[in-house]
């Protein structure tokens, strides 16, 4: 029946020919079918390497139904979609533009996120988005650079499919965070350009501490090598059990001065992720390992140092 519609066993050959490696022309012949329906079918169900016949059908049916409800004929309507997707497209796009995402780039993603189909080539983003060829191609390169959108090829049709990467959100926080980082960096920059003790200075200075420490909370905090060094230096600090200069640490851990400087200046920038144990200066010059300030109360202090049994007299 070259005109009817394909049936769900129709899609299972159609998946069981393209996993034998069989071109759209063969599987079109064994199914006696035209071989661009079998083709569109396969471009409109995530291409050759991402079709599934149950999501095929199932998807397929779904389609056909919203258009039956808005009574439209639904060869008329762009795949997937009446005005109301539509329009949910582009809120959910604007969305993430004011999450800092280019606008094209937020239309591609949003459009990819939404539809039925596993995947979409550039032209039906074309279609769909009503945008040209080249600002497809723009926000594709943008996206597929950040980690969020890949691309898969359909040897078949020389086509190019784009396919939402499985942690499209946690790559969506991590450019956040690096953009968080890189105004922290160029406000530095700029402070130190300016000078540090000038009010233009000082408030790209500010600036730097506020975005990087965003950029660090929203990144996990610190690297491990930072806070390790960090650490260690004050595990020999408890050790010690009183001041030692920088030299006699660097000594005692058998370090060059300048890790053991950095290591000291991370112990006190990166205060809260060494808790309940801080960097203290005693006098200029001498360095000890000391409780956390406010970590526990008066009465907490008064009651840990009296001595044994005296709680309970």
């Amino acid at each position: 029946m070259p005109g009817g519609r394909l049936t769900h066993d129709d899609r299972r050959e159609i998946a069981a020919g393209l996993a034998a490696g069989l071109g759209y022309a063969e599987i079109a012949r064994q199914l006696d079918r035209p071989t661009s329906t079998v083709s569109r079918e396969v471009a409109r169900n995530g291409g050759a390497r991402g079709y599934r016949a149950d999501h095929a059908h199932y998807s397929t049916a779904s389609r056909a139904r919203r258009s039956q409800d808005n009574g439209t004929n639904h060869a008329e309507l762009q795949p997937d979609g009446d005005q109301q997707v539509r329009d949910f497209v582009e809120r959910f796009a604007t969305m993430m533009v004011e999450g800092g995402l280019p606008r094209m780039a937020s239309r591609v993603l949003a459009r990819l996120y939404t539809t039925d189909a596993r995947s979409l080539t550039a032209a039906d983003l074309v279609r769909e988005l009503r945008v040209s060829p080249a600002s497809i191609s723009t926000a594709v390169g943008y996206l597929e650079q950040v980690g969020m959108v890949h691309r898969e090829p359909d040897p078949e049709r020389r086509l190019q499919h784009y396919v939402v990467a499985d942690d499209v959100w946690l790559q969506a926080w991590k450019v956040s965070a690096r953009t968080n980082l890189n105004w922290a960096e160029t406000a530095t920059e700029g402070a130190a350009l300016l000078g540090t003790d000038t009010p233009a200075g000082e408030r790209l200075t500010h600036m730097a501490e506020f975005f990087h420490r965003l950029g660090e909370d929203m990144s996990g905090g610190p690297t491990f090598v930072l806070i390790d060094d960090a650490l260690t230096a004050l595990a020999a600090l408890l050790h010690a059990g009183r001041p030692l200069t920088a030299d006699q640490l660097s000594a005692a851990l058998d370090w060059p001065p300048e890790r053991l400087k950095e290591a000291l200046g991370n112990a006190t920038k990166y205060a809260e992720y060494t808790d309940p144990v801080v960097l203290d200066q005693p006098t200029p010059g001498t360095y000890q390992a000391i409780p956390t300030p406010g970590r526990l109360t008066v009465s907490q202090r008064a009651a840990v140092a009296a001595r044994p049994g005296a709680a309970g007299a």
